[in-house]
């Protein structure tokens, strides 16, 4: 069984664009902390960034984009789709995970912890969070069904996607709040639990 063992090799102009991102999101988030997030205007994280009104809208349409974007869902479908073909959905799922929040930092760990807090603290993003747990689910349930050649609106795939998803859930709502929650580490049990079938 094969894992990705690095992140995709991105080109220059890539390598830039992704630094200048983290740049204005890093900042974003720091501005959120000490001031608050409603009190915090765009104006100001594009100043603390130094970047221009432009360059912040390209990345970011929204405020709440600056702490709801993340790479994590074409990083996951990826490593999923170069799982072996003989291991089973729930399976190579489970080593998608393992593969991409392994490559995480201890730092970047931390900070995505942090994104999840502020997510869950403020009403407005949390509401849109579950608009993005729903996206998730549909795109989960398009790549099952391509691993599988059944149909994304098939009533299995359907059910498989959403128990992933509604793990996911679960989860972040039961650590958000917790600092020193391994959300990894959770996940990977979560996923272990699907693989016996949901037994207690």
């Amino acid at each position: 069984m094969s894992e990705p063992s690095s992140r995709p090799t991105l080109g220059l102009r890539e390598r830039k664009k992704a630094r200048t991102r983290a740049a204005i999101q890093a900042h974003a988030l720091r501005l959120f902390r000490e001031q608050g997030y409603d009190v915090t205007t765009v104006q100001q994280v594009i100043e603390e960034a130094e970047v221009s009104e432009s360059t912040f809208f390209r990345y970011f349409p929204t405020k709440g984009d600056v702490v709801l974007s993340d790479d994590f869902d074409p990083l996951i479908v990826d490593a999923f789709r170069a799982q072996p073909p003989d291991l089973r959905p729930i399976q190579a799922l489970r080593v998608a995970f393992r593969a991409v929040f392994d490559q995480l930092s201890g730092q970047e760990m931390s900070e995505q912890q942090e994104r999840m807090h502020l997510i869950l603290s403020v009403p407005e993003l949390r509401a849109a969070l579950m608009d993005q747990f729903a996206s998730a689910m549909r795109l989960l349930a398009v790549v099952l069904a391509e691993r599988t050649g059944r149909q994304p609106e098939d009533t299995a795939v359907l059910t498989l996607a959403g128990a992933v998803v509604g793990a996911v859930v679960a989860l972040t709502l039961a650590v958000g709040d917790d600092p020193t929650a391994n959300f990894a580490a959770r996940l990977d049990e979560a996923m272990a639990h699907l693989e016996t079938g949901l037994e207690l």
